[in-house]
């Protein structure tokens, strides 16, 4: 089977660039705001400034770093089910929700709100019921105390489905908390340890600097053997330079660091290399997911990680700059998904987001899950050999004839895609069944998914303890209670 693939950078250009990573750690490296990381770092090899917590990685150093990263990792759903491994073994991907969006497109009225924790738990459980995705990110909950919606978020998600969970921590004070619900909902710390059902993105935002909360995201990860995605989120033009080589080569030193301070703090837990690529709009200064440019950034970014350095990728496959589901937002994540899906991410991230991460839409998320499941089918590539030439009904086909009938063709009739959502019907068919158009369509399967039973509860005391949790955690970090 060839498996198609899209080519930003030729073999000899990610040699110069993964040279020019190496040297920009080496010479400028990046500033990390955590003394007990930089202190491991310092004990390791890399050389930490007191003054100004810059440390530099020589280039030793970083080869020994990115040869004992691990290069797979396993995921988890609810009770070590649902396992997830990282690479595919068909060469695709894992598709992610959209996560931290606070706006919300109602299913039903279309209109815009502020994201309930009734919308989070629906929102869990319609990512739940769609095949197509893998683990499901939570938004920001409004209506909660604001230190501790984290936490609101993440009970929604583990209450809601039983697929693997991401979670994107909002302050330092809140990381424990959260992994410690974590740790509940899988049975225990060692449960979650053997069979982790949640993952966390640990980001570098500035220009070569990590904040504090992002470093206490990988200690704390590394006690309770969580993979971490390690996240660059570049904007072009903003804090990255204007040109995309450039911003990808950032991108790469800032995963890079995150990935020594994991390899420092506990060898064994799995890093996942994380761009996440915008670009400015230079008319308006407004940062953009899906413009050319930043798709461009995006598989660009995932290429040298993967071809350069060895290591597993997660970026966004899907996502618009547009503020609802239109042709825009169709055109634009359907471009994304299938240029970083060619460039074989190994999880595509931001389905059903919308306004440059800032929104999302279950109507949105149930097209994406068809968006998901053709482009799967078109990365799978074609299979040339005997069989599929057909040379002997080539061969015997009389002029003017047809294969219909050919038990080449009976044997091969049920292979093809079978879409839910889209359309193949002739004009008149469509009209007498009142098909209505793409959105209506998913609309009505939204409808039909969130009517369906919820996902079996967790147990009893399970939820008991998850309650308590996040109590103890209003009270703490929002003074509530």
């Amino acid at each position: 089977m060839h498996a198609p693939k899209v080519s930003f950078l030729p073999p000899d250009k990610i040699a110069v660039m993964r040279g020019k990573v190496l040297e920009l750690l080496e010479q400028r490296g990046v500033q990390m705001e955590h003394p007990e990381v930089t202190r491991r770092l310092a004990k390791a090899g890399a050389a930490v400034d007191g003054d100004t917590s810059n440390v530099r990685f020589p280039a030793a150093f970083m080869e020994e770093v990115l040869a004992r990263a691990p290069k797979r990792v396993e995921l988890f759903g609810r009770d070590g089910a649902g396992r997830l491994e990282i690479p595919r073994p068909e060469g695709g991907f894992l598709l992610r929700t959209g996560t931290g969006a606070h706006g919300y497109l109602d299913p039903e009225t279309g209109s815009y709100r502020k994201v309930t924790a009734v919308d989070a738990a629906a929102w869990a459980r319609l990512a739940d019921g769609l095949a197509e995705v893998d683990f499901c990110a939570f938004p920001f909950i409004d209506g909660v105390p604001v230190p501790s919606a984290d936490l609101h978020g993440l009970m929604a998600v583990l209450g809601n489905t039983g697929k693997h969970a991401w979670i994107q921590p909002y302050t330092a004070e809140s990381i424990e908390y959260l992994l410690n619900l974590a740790a509940a909902a899988a049975g225990g710390e060692q449960a979650l340890r053997d069979s982790p059902r949640v993952s966390i993105v640990a980001t570098a935002l500035t220009p070569l600097s990590v904040k504090f909360i992002d470093l206490e995201v990988i200690r704390l990860a590394s006690r309770f053997g969580v993979p971490v995605h390690a996240c660059s989120l570049p904007s072009a033009a903003g804090t990255a330079p204007i040109t995309m080589p450039a911003t990808v080569l950032m991108a790469a030193a800032e995963i890079l660091a995150l990935l020594a301070a994991a390899q420092v703090m506990e060898p064994a837990v799995p890093v996942i290399a994380t761009p996440l690529v915008f670009a400015l709009d230079m008319r308006t200064g407004r940062g953009l997911q899906s413009s050319v440019e930043a798709m461009q950034g995006a598989a660009a970014a995932v290429q040298l990680m993967k071809q350069g350095f060895g290591l597993p990728t997660h970026t966004y496959g899907s996502g618009t700059d547009s503020p609802v589901a239109d042709g825009q937002s169709m055109a634009e994540r359907a471009l994304l998904g299938l240029l970083t899906g060619l460039a074989r991410a190994d999880i595509l991230g931001g389905a059903g987001q919308l306004e440059v991460a800032t929104a999302i839409s279950p109507v949105q998320l149930c097209i994406d899950d068809e968006l998901a499941a053709m482009t799967r089918r078109l990365l799978r590539g074609l299979e040339v050999d005997e069989d599929t030439l057909a040379w002997d009904e080539l061969s015997a086909v009389d002029p003017g004839g047809h294969f219909l009938a050919t038990q080449h063709t009976l044997r091969h009739c049920r292979e093809g895609f079978l879409p839910k959502l889209f359309t193949r019907l002739p004009r008149d068919a469509w009209e007498t069944k009142g098909e209505g158009d793409l959105t209506a369509r998913a609309h009505e399967r939204c409808r039909a998914l969130l009517s369906e039973p919820a996902p079996e509860p967790l147990p009893e005391d399970t939820r008991k303890e998850m309650a308590a949790i996040v109590a103890a955690a209003d009270r703490r970090l929002a003074g509530t209670g």
